[in-house]
Protein backbone atom coordinates (compact mmCIF):
# COMPACT_ATOMS: atom_id res chain seq x y z
CA UNK A 1 0.00 0.00 0.00
CA UNK A 2 2.74 2.50 1.17
CA UNK A 3 5.00 1.67 -2.38
CA UNK A 4 1.37 2.68 -4.44
CA UNK A 5 1.29 5.92 -2.57
CA UNK A 6 4.53 6.52 -3.66
CA UNK A 7 3.76 5.56 -7.15
CA UNK A 8 0.40 7.99 -7.37
CA UNK A 9 2.80 10.54 -5.89
CA UNK A 10 5.10 10.28 -8.38
CA UNK A 11 2.74 10.33 -11.33
CA UNK A 12 1.06 13.51 -10.25
CA UNK A 13 3.95 15.43 -9.90
CA UNK A 14 4.85 14.22 -13.47
CA UNK A 15 1.03 15.17 -14.62
CA UNK A 16 1.30 18.81 -12.38
CA UNK A 17 4.57 19.40 -14.63
CA UNK A 18 3.16 18.28 -17.56
CA UNK A 19 0.04 21.19 -17.23
CA UNK A 20 2.39 24.01 -15.91
CA UNK A 21 4.73 22.97 -19.31
CA UNK A 22 3.51 25.93 -21.35
CA UNK A 23 3.93 25.46 -24.96
CA UNK A 24 6.83 27.45 -27.05
CA UNK A 25 5.41 30.76 -28.21
CA UNK A 26 4.72 31.28 -32.18
CA UNK A 27 7.81 32.92 -33.74
CA UNK A 28 7.09 35.79 -35.41
CA UNK A 29 9.62 35.70 -38.73
CA UNK A 30 10.08 38.70 -41.35
CA UNK A 31 11.10 37.57 -45.12
CA UNK A 32 14.62 39.11 -43.87
CA UNK A 33 14.28 37.03 -40.71
CA UNK A 34 13.29 33.98 -41.95
CA UNK A 35 16.16 34.06 -44.77
CA UNK A 36 18.51 34.83 -41.97
CA UNK A 37 17.09 31.84 -39.81
CA UNK A 38 17.28 29.66 -42.98
CA UNK A 39 20.66 30.15 -43.80
CA UNK A 40 21.60 29.16 -39.98
CA UNK A 41 19.45 26.19 -39.12
CA UNK A 42 18.65 24.71 -42.70
CA UNK A 43 20.02 21.13 -42.37
CA UNK A 44 21.93 21.76 -46.12
CA UNK A 45 23.41 24.95 -44.88
CA UNK A 46 24.70 22.89 -41.64
CA UNK A 47 25.97 20.17 -43.57
CA UNK A 48 28.01 22.61 -46.39
CA UNK A 49 29.40 24.37 -43.66
CA UNK A 50 31.00 20.81 -42.18
CA UNK A 51 32.20 20.44 -45.11
CA UNK A 52 33.99 23.21 -45.68
CA UNK A 53 35.51 22.10 -41.78
CA UNK A 54 36.23 19.02 -43.13
CA UNK A 55 38.17 20.25 -46.35
CA UNK A 56 40.21 22.84 -43.64
CA UNK A 57 41.06 19.20 -42.26
CA UNK A 58 42.00 17.60 -44.57
CA UNK A 59 44.38 20.41 -46.09
CA UNK A 60 46.10 20.19 -42.97
CA UNK A 61 46.04 16.22 -43.59
CA UNK A 62 47.90 17.14 -46.91
CA UNK A 63 50.35 19.09 -45.06
CA UNK A 64 51.56 17.41 -42.20
CA UNK A 65 52.23 14.36 -44.60
CA UNK A 66 55.51 16.46 -45.31
CA UNK A 67 56.19 17.74 -41.29
CA UNK A 68 58.62 15.19 -38.76
CA UNK A 69 56.92 12.04 -37.97
CA UNK A 70 57.43 9.94 -34.61
CA UNK A 71 56.35 6.97 -33.94
CA UNK A 72 56.64 4.59 -30.87
CA UNK A 73 56.73 0.81 -30.83
CA UNK A 74 57.18 -1.77 -27.36
CA UNK A 75 57.23 -5.55 -28.07
CA UNK A 76 57.03 -8.01 -25.62
CA UNK A 77 57.37 -11.15 -25.77
CA UNK A 78 57.40 -15.10 -23.18
CA UNK A 79 58.54 -17.48 -24.84
CA UNK A 80 55.94 -20.21 -23.51
CA UNK A 81 58.07 -23.09 -25.26
CA UNK A 82 61.20 -21.29 -26.51
CA UNK A 83 62.71 -22.49 -29.77
CA UNK A 84 64.99 -25.53 -30.69
CA UNK A 85 68.13 -24.94 -32.16
CA UNK A 86 69.78 -28.47 -33.36
CA UNK A 87 73.90 -27.87 -33.52
CA UNK A 88 76.68 -30.54 -34.40
CA UNK A 89 77.20 -32.79 -31.34
CA UNK A 90 80.99 -32.37 -32.29
CA UNK A 91 80.93 -28.51 -30.72
CA UNK A 92 80.33 -29.87 -27.78
CA UNK A 93 82.59 -33.09 -27.95
CA UNK A 94 79.76 -35.26 -28.72
CA UNK A 95 79.59 -37.98 -31.89
CA UNK A 96 80.60 -36.29 -35.23
CA UNK A 97 77.31 -36.41 -37.20
CA UNK A 98 75.20 -36.12 -34.79
CA UNK A 99 73.36 -33.02 -33.50
CA UNK A 100 72.75 -31.92 -30.13
CA UNK A 101 69.38 -29.67 -29.62
CA UNK A 102 69.95 -26.24 -27.80
CA UNK A 103 67.88 -23.24 -26.87
CA UNK A 104 69.55 -19.55 -26.86
CA UNK A 105 68.67 -16.29 -25.39
CA UNK A 106 66.17 -16.17 -22.46
CA UNK A 107 62.76 -17.02 -21.94
CA UNK A 108 60.95 -13.12 -22.20
CA UNK A 109 62.09 -10.06 -23.69
CA UNK A 110 61.00 -6.35 -23.95
CA UNK A 111 62.47 -3.77 -26.60
CA UNK A 112 61.29 -0.59 -27.35
CA UNK A 113 61.84 1.39 -30.01
CA UNK A 114 61.41 5.00 -31.15
CA UNK A 115 61.48 6.68 -34.90
CA UNK A 116 62.01 10.21 -36.37
CA UNK A 117 61.32 10.44 -39.88
CA UNK A 118 60.98 12.82 -42.14
CA UNK A 119 60.06 13.20 -45.85
CA UNK A 120 62.75 15.06 -47.59
CA UNK A 121 61.16 15.26 -51.42
CA UNK A 122 58.21 14.17 -52.96
CA UNK A 123 57.04 15.36 -56.07
CA UNK A 124 53.51 14.13 -55.16
CA UNK A 125 53.43 15.78 -51.99
CA UNK A 126 54.38 18.84 -53.57
CA UNK A 127 51.56 18.94 -55.51
CA UNK A 128 49.36 17.49 -52.97
CA UNK A 129 50.23 20.71 -51.25
CA UNK A 130 49.09 22.86 -54.02
CA UNK A 131 45.83 20.67 -54.46
CA UNK A 132 44.86 21.78 -50.37
CA UNK A 133 43.97 25.34 -51.61
CA UNK A 134 42.11 24.09 -54.74
CA UNK A 135 40.24 21.36 -52.31
CA UNK A 136 39.32 23.67 -49.78
CA UNK A 137 37.89 26.39 -52.14
CA UNK A 138 35.62 24.04 -53.95
CA UNK A 139 33.55 23.45 -50.72
CA UNK A 140 33.85 27.09 -50.08
CA UNK A 141 32.03 27.21 -53.48
CA UNK A 142 29.72 24.54 -52.93
CA UNK A 143 28.95 26.05 -49.41
CA UNK A 144 28.46 29.81 -51.19
CA UNK A 145 25.69 27.36 -54.04
CA UNK A 146 24.12 25.82 -50.95
CA UNK A 147 23.29 29.24 -49.07
CA UNK A 148 21.70 30.61 -52.56
CA UNK A 149 19.58 27.70 -52.93
CA UNK A 150 18.21 27.18 -49.25
CA UNK A 151 17.83 31.31 -49.53
CA UNK A 152 15.80 31.17 -52.60
CA UNK A 153 13.84 27.94 -50.55
CA UNK A 154 12.92 30.18 -48.25
CA UNK A 155 11.17 32.68 -49.92
CA UNK A 156 9.44 30.44 -52.37
CA UNK A 157 7.84 28.39 -49.15
CA UNK A 158 7.46 32.27 -47.53
CA UNK A 159 5.44 33.40 -50.49
CA UNK A 160 3.89 29.70 -50.47
CA UNK A 161 2.26 30.60 -46.95
CA UNK A 162 1.18 34.28 -47.52
CA UNK A 163 -0.78 32.63 -51.10
CA UNK A 164 -2.35 30.04 -48.88
CA UNK A 165 -3.13 32.74 -46.41
CA UNK A 166 -4.66 35.13 -49.01
CA UNK A 167 -6.43 32.27 -50.55
CA UNK A 168 -8.09 31.26 -47.58
CA UNK A 169 -8.95 34.95 -46.72
CA UNK A 170 -10.91 35.59 -49.83
CA UNK A 171 -12.26 32.38 -49.93
CA UNK A 172 -14.02 32.99 -46.49
CA UNK A 173 -15.28 36.28 -47.63
CA UNK A 174 -16.42 34.92 -50.90
CA UNK A 175 -18.14 32.56 -48.63
CA UNK A 176 -19.88 35.36 -46.60
CA UNK A 177 -21.13 37.33 -49.76
CA UNK A 178 -22.67 34.11 -51.32
CA UNK A 179 -24.02 32.98 -48.09
CA UNK A 180 -25.85 36.64 -47.75
CA UNK A 181 -27.42 36.43 -51.57
CA UNK A 182 -28.76 32.88 -50.93
CA UNK A 183 -30.26 33.99 -47.90
CA UNK A 184 -31.77 37.15 -49.36
CA UNK A 185 -32.82 34.40 -52.67
CA UNK A 186 -34.31 32.00 -50.61
CA UNK A 187 -36.71 34.89 -48.70
CA UNK A 188 -37.93 36.41 -52.29
CA UNK A 189 -38.39 32.46 -53.81
CA UNK A 190 -40.72 31.51 -50.47
CA UNK A 191 -42.59 35.17 -51.77
CA UNK A 192 -43.00 34.10 -55.11
CA UNK A 193 -40.89 36.50 -56.93
CA UNK A 194 -37.69 33.93 -57.54
CA UNK A 195 -37.41 31.11 -59.50
CA UNK A 196 -36.23 27.75 -57.72
CA UNK A 197 -33.59 27.72 -59.82
CA UNK A 198 -31.93 30.68 -58.76
CA UNK A 199 -31.80 29.05 -55.02
CA UNK A 200 -29.66 25.95 -56.58
CA UNK A 201 -27.77 27.91 -58.35
CA UNK A 202 -26.11 30.18 -55.58
CA UNK A 203 -25.85 26.18 -53.31
CA UNK A 204 -23.96 25.12 -56.03
CA UNK A 205 -21.77 28.22 -56.00
CA UNK A 206 -21.71 27.87 -52.05
CA UNK A 207 -20.88 24.06 -52.12
CA UNK A 208 -17.77 24.99 -54.50
CA UNK A 209 -16.25 27.78 -52.37
CA UNK A 210 -17.58 24.90 -49.30
CA UNK A 211 -15.07 22.97 -50.79
CA UNK A 212 -12.12 25.22 -52.02
CA UNK A 213 -11.99 26.65 -48.77
CA UNK A 214 -11.49 23.44 -47.26
CA UNK A 215 -8.74 22.46 -49.54
CA UNK A 216 -6.74 26.06 -48.82
CA UNK A 217 -7.05 25.34 -45.53
CA UNK A 218 -5.49 22.04 -45.70
CA UNK A 219 -2.97 23.11 -48.11
CA UNK A 220 -1.64 26.54 -45.56
CA UNK A 221 -0.80 23.97 -42.78
CA UNK A 222 0.88 22.21 -45.41
CA UNK A 223 2.71 25.37 -46.87
CA UNK A 224 3.28 26.18 -43.14
CA UNK A 225 4.82 22.84 -42.83
CA UNK A 226 7.39 23.09 -46.32
CA UNK A 227 8.27 26.46 -44.82
CA UNK A 228 9.89 24.95 -41.38
CA UNK A 229 11.34 22.78 -43.06
CA UNK A 230 13.32 24.77 -45.14
CA UNK A 231 13.99 27.02 -42.16
CA UNK A 232 15.17 23.57 -40.53
CA UNK A 233 13.01 23.87 -37.41
CA UNK A 234 10.32 21.03 -36.36
CA UNK A 235 7.13 21.36 -38.82
CA UNK A 236 4.81 21.61 -36.01
CA UNK A 237 6.49 24.93 -34.64
CA UNK A 238 4.30 27.19 -34.68
CA UNK A 239 4.96 30.37 -36.96
CA UNK A 240 3.65 33.81 -37.47
CA UNK A 241 4.43 35.94 -40.96
CA UNK A 242 4.76 39.39 -40.52
CA UNK A 243 4.44 39.70 -43.82
CA UNK A 244 1.69 41.21 -46.41
CA UNK A 245 1.41 39.11 -50.24
CA UNK A 246 0.83 42.55 -51.61
CA UNK A 247 3.25 44.22 -49.99
CA UNK A 248 5.82 41.85 -50.47
CA UNK A 249 5.37 41.56 -54.61
CA UNK A 250 5.63 45.16 -54.49
CA UNK A 251 8.87 45.16 -52.91
CA UNK A 252 10.11 43.23 -55.50
CA UNK A 253 9.13 45.24 -58.17
CA UNK A 254 12.40 46.10 -59.65
CA UNK A 255 12.74 46.89 -63.10
CA UNK A 256 16.28 48.22 -62.68
CA UNK A 257 17.25 44.49 -61.93
CA UNK A 258 16.52 44.00 -65.83
CA UNK A 259 19.34 45.78 -66.48
CA UNK A 260 22.06 44.26 -64.34
CA UNK A 261 24.67 41.56 -65.82
CA UNK A 262 28.01 40.39 -64.77
CA UNK A 263 31.01 38.47 -65.83
CA UNK A 264 29.77 35.11 -66.70
CA UNK A 265 33.10 34.24 -64.66
CA UNK A 266 31.70 35.44 -61.09
CA UNK A 267 28.24 32.90 -61.41
CA UNK A 268 28.85 30.49 -58.72
CA UNK A 269 28.29 27.63 -60.99
CA UNK A 270 31.01 28.52 -63.73
CA UNK A 271 33.67 29.02 -60.53
CA UNK A 272 32.62 25.68 -59.62
CA UNK A 273 33.35 24.14 -62.69
CA UNK A 274 36.31 26.19 -62.96
CA UNK A 275 37.26 24.65 -59.54
CA UNK A 276 36.94 21.36 -60.94
CA UNK A 277 38.80 21.78 -63.98
CA UNK A 278 41.57 23.13 -61.95
CA UNK A 279 41.51 20.30 -60.00
CA UNK A 280 41.57 17.98 -63.00
CA UNK A 281 44.52 19.84 -63.96
CA UNK A 282 46.26 18.93 -60.49
CA UNK A 283 45.35 15.23 -61.03
CA UNK A 284 47.52 15.53 -64.14
CA UNK A 285 50.59 16.70 -62.34
CA UNK A 286 49.83 14.34 -59.79
CA UNK A 287 49.93 11.28 -61.94
CA UNK A 288 53.52 13.06 -63.79
CA UNK A 289 55.08 13.70 -60.00
CA UNK A 290 54.80 9.75 -58.94
CA UNK A 291 57.65 9.58 -61.75
CA UNK A 292 59.69 10.99 -59.59
CA UNK A 293 62.03 9.82 -57.21
CA UNK A 294 61.19 10.53 -53.60
CA UNK A 295 63.75 10.79 -50.36
CA UNK A 296 62.87 9.76 -46.75
CA UNK A 297 65.06 10.16 -44.17
CA UNK A 298 64.45 8.39 -40.41
CA UNK A 299 66.70 8.19 -37.41
CA UNK A 300 65.94 5.28 -35.00
CA UNK A 301 66.60 4.37 -31.20
CA UNK A 302 65.88 1.64 -29.41
CA UNK A 303 66.61 -0.38 -26.21
CA UNK A 304 65.92 -4.54 -25.36
CA UNK A 305 66.33 -6.31 -21.95
CA UNK A 306 66.33 -10.12 -21.93
CA UNK A 307 65.06 -12.11 -18.92
CA UNK A 308 63.98 -15.48 -17.91
CA UNK A 309 61.46 -13.80 -15.34
CA UNK A 310 59.32 -10.78 -15.55
CA UNK A 311 62.50 -8.08 -14.21
CA UNK A 312 62.21 -5.61 -16.84
CA UNK A 313 61.10 -2.71 -14.02
CA UNK A 314 63.77 -3.81 -11.46
CA UNK A 315 66.63 -1.35 -11.29
CA UNK A 316 69.04 -3.90 -11.77
CA UNK A 317 67.70 -4.73 -15.10
CA UNK A 318 69.87 -3.95 -18.02
CA UNK A 319 69.18 -2.76 -21.55
CA UNK A 320 71.04 -2.82 -24.86
CA UNK A 321 70.32 -0.12 -27.07
CA UNK A 322 70.51 0.69 -30.80
CA UNK A 323 70.46 3.38 -32.99
CA UNK A 324 70.16 3.81 -37.04
CA UNK A 325 70.34 6.94 -38.95
CA UNK A 326 69.65 6.26 -42.48
CA UNK A 327 68.46 7.84 -45.87
CA UNK A 328 65.65 5.83 -48.24
CA UNK A 329 65.72 7.03 -51.69
CA UNK A 330 62.75 4.88 -54.55
CA UNK A 331 63.40 6.00 -57.83
CA UNK A 332 60.69 4.55 -60.19
CA UNK A 333 62.08 2.81 -62.98
CA UNK A 334 59.52 0.86 -65.52
CA UNK A 335 55.52 0.13 -64.73
CA UNK A 336 54.78 -1.14 -68.12
CA UNK A 337 53.00 2.07 -69.23
CA UNK A 338 50.64 1.89 -66.24
CA UNK A 339 51.91 5.62 -65.20
CA UNK A 340 51.14 6.67 -68.47
CA UNK A 341 47.94 4.57 -68.49
CA UNK A 342 46.74 6.43 -65.38
CA UNK A 343 48.34 10.31 -66.69
CA UNK A 344 46.47 9.83 -70.06
CA UNK A 345 42.87 9.31 -68.18
CA UNK A 346 44.00 12.55 -66.41
CA UNK A 347 44.45 14.28 -69.36
CA UNK A 348 41.26 13.22 -70.97
CA UNK A 349 39.39 14.08 -67.51
CA UNK A 350 40.62 17.28 -68.00
CA UNK A 351 39.63 17.82 -71.54
CA UNK A 352 36.33 17.03 -70.12
CA UNK A 353 36.30 19.00 -67.25
CA UNK A 354 36.93 22.10 -69.85
CA UNK A 355 34.49 21.31 -72.26
CA UNK A 356 32.03 21.00 -69.16
CA UNK A 357 33.36 24.62 -68.48
CA UNK A 358 32.28 26.16 -71.47
CA UNK A 359 28.84 24.57 -71.52
CA UNK A 360 27.94 25.83 -68.26
CA UNK A 361 29.29 29.30 -69.64
CA UNK A 362 26.56 29.10 -72.14
CA UNK A 363 24.17 27.53 -69.80
CA UNK A 364 24.55 30.62 -67.29
CA UNK A 365 24.40 33.59 -69.76
CA UNK A 366 20.83 31.20 -71.17
CA UNK A 367 20.05 30.79 -67.44
CA UNK A 368 19.90 34.88 -67.20
CA UNK A 369 18.40 36.05 -70.12
CA UNK A 370 16.19 33.51 -69.47
CA UNK A 371 15.36 34.51 -66.03
CA UNK A 372 15.31 38.63 -67.04
CA UNK A 373 12.48 37.53 -69.72
CA UNK A 374 10.47 35.80 -67.06
CA UNK A 375 11.11 38.09 -64.27
CA UNK A 376 9.88 40.76 -66.79
CA UNK A 377 6.94 38.74 -67.85
CA UNK A 378 5.93 38.57 -64.04
CA UNK A 379 5.92 42.35 -63.58
CA UNK A 380 3.39 42.95 -67.03
CA UNK A 381 1.38 40.25 -66.21
CA UNK A 382 0.94 41.53 -62.12
CA UNK A 383 -0.28 44.66 -63.59
CA UNK A 384 -2.94 42.72 -66.48
CA UNK A 385 -3.99 40.93 -63.89
CA UNK A 386 -4.91 43.60 -61.64
CA UNK A 387 -6.32 45.44 -64.08
CA UNK A 388 -8.47 41.81 -64.76
CA UNK A 389 -9.72 41.81 -61.35
CA UNK A 390 -10.72 45.19 -61.19
CA UNK A 391 -13.13 44.83 -64.36
CA UNK A 392 -14.36 41.18 -62.77
CA UNK A 393 -15.28 43.15 -59.75
CA UNK A 394 -17.17 46.02 -61.55
CA UNK A 395 -19.12 43.03 -63.83
CA UNK A 396 -19.77 41.04 -60.83
CA UNK A 397 -21.23 43.79 -58.80
CA UNK A 398 -23.40 44.88 -61.65
CA UNK A 399 -24.28 41.19 -62.20
CA UNK A 400 -25.51 41.43 -58.98
CA UNK A 401 -27.11 44.21 -58.63
CA UNK A 402 -29.21 42.93 -61.85
CA UNK A 403 -30.02 39.97 -60.52
CA UNK A 404 -31.66 41.20 -57.20
CA UNK A 405 -33.39 43.96 -59.63
CA UNK A 406 -34.95 40.76 -61.95
CA UNK A 407 -32.78 42.27 -64.74
CA UNK A 408 -30.24 39.33 -64.53
CA UNK A 409 -30.60 35.53 -64.72
CA UNK A 410 -28.80 33.45 -61.26
CA UNK A 411 -26.19 31.78 -64.28
CA UNK A 412 -25.23 35.65 -65.27
CA UNK A 413 -24.67 36.10 -61.79
CA UNK A 414 -22.53 32.46 -61.14
CA UNK A 415 -20.79 33.51 -64.78
CA UNK A 416 -19.64 36.98 -63.05
CA UNK A 417 -18.48 35.44 -59.58
CA UNK A 418 -16.60 32.35 -60.90
CA UNK A 419 -14.38 35.23 -63.31
CA UNK A 420 -14.24 36.69 -60.31
CA UNK A 421 -12.98 34.36 -58.11
CA UNK A 422 -10.61 33.04 -61.21
CA UNK A 423 -9.37 36.83 -61.44
CA UNK A 424 -8.77 37.03 -57.53
CA UNK A 425 -6.64 33.67 -57.65
CA UNK A 426 -4.63 34.84 -60.78
CA UNK A 427 -3.48 38.07 -59.03
CA UNK A 428 -2.22 36.45 -55.70
CA UNK A 429 -0.43 33.86 -58.39
CA UNK A 430 1.07 36.71 -60.07
CA UNK A 431 1.92 38.22 -57.15
CA UNK A 432 3.77 34.80 -55.92
CA UNK A 433 5.22 34.61 -60.08
CA UNK A 434 6.79 38.04 -59.65
CA UNK A 435 8.67 37.02 -55.74
CA UNK A 436 10.12 33.75 -56.79
CA UNK A 437 10.92 35.54 -60.59
CA UNK A 438 13.04 37.67 -58.91
CA UNK A 439 14.74 35.59 -56.62
CA UNK A 440 15.72 33.00 -59.57
CA UNK A 441 16.78 35.94 -61.56
CA UNK A 442 19.03 37.29 -58.03
CA UNK A 443 20.15 33.65 -57.85
CA UNK A 444 21.66 33.47 -61.18
CA UNK A 445 22.85 36.86 -60.95
CA UNK A 446 25.01 36.83 -57.42
CA UNK A 447 28.59 37.10 -57.06
CA UNK A 448 28.52 36.13 -53.38
CA UNK A 449 31.61 34.77 -52.31
CA UNK A 450 32.85 32.31 -49.25
CA UNK A 451 32.87 34.86 -45.80
CA UNK A 452 34.18 33.10 -42.55
CA UNK A 453 32.15 35.41 -40.91
CA UNK A 454 28.70 34.08 -42.52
Amino acid sequence: MKKLNILFFILSCISMQAQTTEPSPALQLSLEEAIALGLENNYNSINSEKEVEKALSQKWEIISQGLPQVNANVDYRNFLKQPVTLIPASFTGGEAGTFEPVRFGTKQNLSGTATWSQLIFDGSYIVGVQSARTLLQISKNAKVKTDLEVRKAVINAYGNVLLAKETVDILNSNLENVVKNLNDTQQIYENGLAEEEDVEQLKITRLTLENNLNRSQRMLDISYQVLNMALGIPVDREVTLTEDLDDLAMQFYDLQLLEESIPVEENIDVRIAQNSAEAAAIFIRLEKAKALPSITGFLNYGATGNSDKFTFFNGDQKYYSQSILGINLNIPIFSSGMRNARTNQKEFEYEQALTELEQIKNQVKLEIESAKAEYKFSLENLEAQQESLALAERIENKNQIKFFEGLASSFELSEAQRQLYTAQQNVLQAMLEVINAKVALETVLSTDTYSEEN
